[in-house]
Formats: C-alpha cells, structure tokens, sequence
C-alpha cells in the first residue's frame, strides 16, 4: 500500500494553517487550530525551517511564517522536506537492490515513480488549501490522508 506519513500529513496541515496567518505563528497557536499535539507540532516547524519552508523569529514575540507562498510550495517539497526522497522502491532511489540481478524489473519502476512525483510537484499547497471538506483545518488524533496517488512505500519492511 502506498500510504503518505503521518508527519507529512500533519506538515502539509501546519503549512496551510500557517498560509491563513497575517503574521507569525507560534507553535503553540498552530496546535490549537489544527489539533495537531504541540510537542509534534514543534518537531514539524523545526524540520520545515531546516528545509526552508518556514522562518523562525525568536523572542518573546516570536514564532514562524511561511518562507514563500502557498502557491508556491509543492506537496513533493513538504514530503521530501519531511521524509526524504520520494522513492516508491528502493531502486528508484538509488540504493541497489538484492534482487537486482534476477530482477526482470530493474529500473522500470523509475516511470511510475516520475508519474507520482510529476504529480506531487503539479499539485501546490494553494490547491490544497482550497479543497478542504467544510472548511475546517481540524486534524483528527489518527488523520489518514486518502490520496488517488500517494507518495511512499516501504518495500523493504
């Protein structure tokens, strides 16, 4: 099954949420308006501000904006920004595989997963932002994303 993290879920939730903010964010207000925990919360910002899709402002007036646009940030970035690359197989990412050598596949893998990652990076966080069911950005404790394609599997667990 091919099934997208929860972090990821929960990072394209804050993104979007952060997207509505005028101003700075804090982490603490963010759980509150989307049911994410804070203390996940607080992980999400912290990786999406290493990988550049948020700035971080310290003091007592501090907290997090978005780095660019939503219109501007792809749901391929957030997920790679939060998981790695996005690989259906570990053939696609380059790593080798056991199997490689009797494998009848080798390398033909490579078009589905450009089909998934040329869909992920036509789709924005505007998109996203505008398809949401009642308006509401609430994230259920367990939130599933249902996806027509989505981004990760582990084949190897």
């Amino acid at each position: 099954m091919l099934r997208l993290s929860k972090l990821a879920d929960y990072a394209t939730v804050l993104l979007v949420q952060l997207g509505q903010h005028e101003g700075l964010a804090t982490a603490a207000a963010l759980a509150g308006e989307t049911g994410v925990p804070e203390p996940t919360v607080a992980k999400l910002l912290k990786a999406l501000a290493a990988g550049g899709l948020v700035i971080s402002h310290r003091g007592a007036r501090g907290g997090y904006r978005l780095s660019f646009g939503l219109d501007e940030i792809t749901v391929a970035k957030v997920i790679s920004v939060v998981d790695g690359p996005i690989a259906i197989t570990a053939c696609c990412d380059g790593r080798g595989c056991e199997h490689s050598s009797l494998c009848g596949l080798s390398g033909q893998w490579d078009m589905v997963n450009d089909a998934v990652l040329a869909t992920l990076n036509g789709i924005t966080l505007a998109d996203m932002s505008r398809h949401t069911v009642d308006g509401s950005r609430k994230v259920e404790a367990e939130l599933s994303v249902r996806s027509e394609v989505p981004a990760v599997v582990d084949t190897v667990n």
